[in-house]
Order: C-alpha cells, then sequence, then structure tokens
C-alpha cells in the first residue's frame, strides 16, 4: 500500500468517475483503476461495485475510503510543517473542506478571501451544513473547518475561534404595515406568514426558542435550508423571514426588502471557526485559525454587528 493508491481512491470517490479521477491525479484511466485493484488485492476485501462504469463504494470500501482520507490528511499536514521546519518560503498549499450552517455561508468569503490573500495556494470546498452535521464531518474527517454557533449547543474536543454575534431581525417586503418600525417583537412576528430554516438547523432551534419565550407559537407557510431561498420568498412572495442583519449588507441588492430587530427578547449568539482539538495541528487549519482570529478583530465586525 502506498499513498498514491489512496490519493487514487479519495479522487474516485470525489469525481464518481473513472476518467475524470484519473484526469484529476495526471494519470491514466488504466492506470488508477489497476492501482485500487491493487489495492483490494493487498487488504483483501471489495473495494468499488464492479461494473461498466462507477457504481460507488462498497460498505468495505466506505470504510477504507475513511481511513484513507485520515491518512491523506495527515500527509498532508506532515509535509506542510516539515516543510516549514526546512525553513522553505513555498507558502502553504493544499485543499481545506470548510462546513458552514446557512446563515454563516454569506460570511464565508470575507474568510476565504482573506486567507487566499496571504496563501494563495489554498483551495476550498465549502459546504451547507447543519451544526450536527459539521461536528460529523469534523470527527470523521470529512470536514477540515466549521463555522458554526459556539454557545447554544455544546462543541466537546473543539477549538473555537469566536467570530462575530448573530442578532435577528424580521425580514419583510418593503410595503409591508410593520417595514418602517424601529422595533418588532416576536409575538408580533408570530402573526406573520413566515418562512424559516428547517427544523434539523440549529438556528431554527434558537427561533423555535425565542418564540417558546414569547409565550407563542408559529407554523411556517414555508421551510428550506437556504437562505437565499429564504430572502427570495420575501421579496418575490411577499413572506416574511428571520435571519441575521448582515444578511442584508452581503447579498448586496436588497432593494425591495426590510429588517426590522426582533426586540421581546433580544436574542444573541455567538458564531465562531472551530476545528478538532488535535495535536498537531494542520498548517492549513491552523493558518486559516490566526486568519479568522485577525477578522475578529478587524473586518468581520465591520458592518455586521452595528
Amino acid at each position: 500500500m502506498d499513498i498514491r493508491q489512496l490519493q487514487y481512491l479519495a479522487a474516485l470517490a470525489r469525481e464518481k468517475h473513472f476518467t475524470r479521477a484519473a484526469t484529476a491525479c495526471n494519470v491514466t484511466q488504466p492506470t488508477l483503476s489497476g492501482r485500487i485493484r491493487q489495492l483490494e488485492l493487498e487488504l483483501e476485501v471489495p473495494i468499488v461495485e464492479r461494473g461498466q462504469r462507477y457504481q460507488g463504494l462498497t460498505p468495505e470500501g466506505e470504510r477504507v475510503l475513511k481511513w484513507a482520507q485520515v491518512i491523506l490528511k495527515n500527509w498532508q499536514s506532515m509535509q506542510e510543517e516539515i516543510n516549514q521546519l526546512k525553513g522553505l518560503d513555498r507558502g502553504l498549499s493544499g485543499r481545506l473542506v470548510l462546513g458552514g450552517i446557512p446563515s454563516a455561508l454569506p460570511l464565508v468569503p470575507r474568510l476565504t478571501q482573506k486567507i487566499g490573500e496571504i496563501h494563495p495556494g489554498i483551495e476550498f470546498i465549502v459546504l451547507s451544513q447543519s451544526s450536527e452535521e459539521i461536528l460529523r464531518g469534523i470527527a470523521d474527517y470529512s470536514v477540515d473547518v466549521g463555522i458554526t454557533y459556539l454557545d447554544n449547543e455544546p462543541i466537546e474536543k473543539m477549538l473555537a475561534t469566536p467570530l462575530y454575534t448573530e442578532r435577528y431581525c424580521l425580514f419583510v417586503p418593503e410595503n409591508h404595515p410593520l417595514a418602517g418600525r424601529e422595533a418588532v417583537t416576536w409575538q408580533e412576528a408570530a402573526q406573520q406568514p413566515l418562512c424559516l430554516l428547517t427544523s434539523n438547523m440549529q438556528n431554527r432551534r434558537i427561533i423555535d426558542r425565542a418564540f417558546e419565550r414569547a409565550n407563542c407559537q408559529v407554523n411556517p407557510r414555508l421551510e428550506t435550508n437556504s437562505v437565499i431561498n429564504l430572502c427570495a420568498n420575501v421579496r418575490l412572495m411577499g413572506l416574511a423571514s428571520i435571519m441575521p442583519l448582515y444578511i442584508l449588507e452581503v447579498l448586496g441588492n436588497t432593494s425591495g426588502v426590510k429588517a426590522i430587530p426582533l426586540v421581546e427578547p433580544t436574542v444573541e449568539h455567538s458564531v465562531g471557526l472551530v476545528v478538532a482539538d488535535r495535536d498537531p495541528l494542520s498548517p492549513l487549519i491552523d493558518a486559516l485559525r490566526e486568519t479568522a482570529t485577525k477578522l475578529t478583530l478587524g473586518e468581520m465586525e465591520t458592518g455586521f454587528n452595528s
């Protein structure tokens, strides 16, 4: 067994196509297929479901893939750290998988842009996930970094870097009767035709608890796992929604929509970057955490906590 076999397997699982995986690895398709077949013989288990086209991994293959991802991430981290110890000024390079809660995703470009200015060799895969999916992904190495709530539900065995404070507003069309108000109570919001994130999202659980504190219940007209879809339904369908204030600023063209602060109760939660508390820590992850700390003191707060 060698690193290339594991790289080929990871590429095949990612691309779900033998030819595309071979192209990504800069080898021929027969070479990639042959090395994976060799890995199956060495481990004495079937890894790939056999057929004329890629049909997925066997149960044994899924477990091999998990271990391969762990080994490859540690291999990449070791190479980066050794280069640093040698004093080689090559700049960090590699790929980080970042999982973010839907309400935080509009802010992710601020973080990736900043670290890209320092380390242009780092690439990102950004996924929209629930807080539970983020923590599971970090635990099984399928996600490197998460952006999620830090003070609402447990985040055990994690290193946390605060980014910003999330505050909530009622979003309504600009011609809505409440659009001119300086503040709206949660009880008033409960009377509106609402579109909200789905119940598996921690943001939704926060909102539901706020309504409970205000002694009211809601039955949303529409549920989605997309913040963009929430904004579209406010603008085009005339529904109301509850989202963080910064959504207006990040999404840019928000004409026709008003955001009104919610009170009674006032609800605030800290959102930040989380990574597994492992030693040693990947240099790529360490660099991202350092960048996040700088953003916390500067750009990340600009405009969002006013």
